[in-house]
């Protein structure tokens, strides 16, 4: 089981300093937007979007008990459709992007949320076949292939950490083209 110290690590050498203007599509109970409000700060604002109100309500208890200089706005929204967002410096996409099944139209969305050189960092199960509680994951080979034909370049592998679950997770860096 993961914990805290796990999820900064999967992020960690994706996030280039403190602050800045980040969004984590579809948080959930919001151990990413955690370990990001961890890594980035109190000068930084982060938007946390799922669609479960419930996940927000739990995940905004936990980050004004253990973040509170951190802001924090939560949208009950699905990331999969057009979102209302500032310019952002970063995407924070763990465990969601396996959920969709057509990636490119989302991805092309993420992508103009994005400033130029804005980053987006991905935790995903390292496989091509899914199961009932991941159903279209991607390995990091077809992730390097999905970035690169959605207008993201110097895609690569921060982290790894075996999983119960279809062997490994991983984590990785993509930079919008500027």
């Amino acid at each position: 089981m993961m914990n805290h110290s796990d999820h900064v690590r999967l992020l960690r050498k994706g996030v280039a300093g403190h602050g800045g203007v980040w969004a984590d599509l579809g948080s959930g109970w919001g151990a990413f937007t955690l370990a990001l409000a961890d890594l980035l700060g109190p000068t930084a604002r982060i938007y946390s979007i799922d669609k479960e109100r419930a996940s927000l309500q739990q995940q905004e208890q936990a980050l004004r008990e253990h973040f509170p200089a951190v802001e924090v706005i939560y949208q009950v929204s699905d990331f999969t459709r057009r979102l209302d967002l500032p310019p952002l410096d970063g995407v924070v996409m763990a465990n969601s992007l396996h959920y969709v099944r057509k990636k490119d139209e989302l991805l092309q969305r993420v992508h103009g949320y994005l400033r130029p050189g804005g980053r987006l960092l991905l935790v995903e199960y390292n496989a091509d076949r899914g199961n009932f509680w991941a159903p279209y994951p991607l390995s990091y080979r077809t992730w390097e292939a999905l970035a690169r034909q959605n207008g993201f370049t110097q895609t690569t592998v921060l982290e790894r950490v075996p999983s119960r679950y279809l062997n490994e997770i991983y984590s990785a860096l993509s930079i919008r083209a500027e």
